[in-house]
């Protein structure tokens, strides 16, 4: 599921949550309407590359992950995980609820 947010007149965030509501991903605050609309339309493209997926540990041993664009650019971060593997089965999950968006999101 996604859920769009209007943070300000011109910032706008986006979470991917799973069927069961667990939010897998929030997204970095976009500065316009067509550029949150781009990078939501991308993501599709985006998650059968392995290389947008940056995992990473904090500094109390806990798992998270970050997308990124082709560019390199954080679009967003993961909650944290207690382990890797619960990091590896959000990624999945995250890449499920993507693979489910529609063709087209209307804002």
């Amino acid at each position: 599921m996604l859920k769009i947010k209007k943070e300000s007149d011109t910032s706008y965030t986006f979470s991917l949550q799973s069927e069961s509501g667990q939010t897998l991903l929030n997204s970095i605050p976009f500065n316009s309407k067509e550029e949150i609309d781009k990078t939501i339309a991308n993501l599709k493209a985006l998650i059968g590359q392995s290389s947008v997926f940056e995992r990473k540990t904090d500094y109390n041993g806990k798992f998270l992950f970050t997308l990124k664009n082709n560019e390199g650019k954080i679009l967003g971060k993961s909650m944290l995980y207690s382990s890797e593997a619960g990091m590896e089965n959000g990624i999945k999950n995250l890449k499920t609820s993507i693979s489910l968006l529609p063709d087209t999101i209307d804002l």
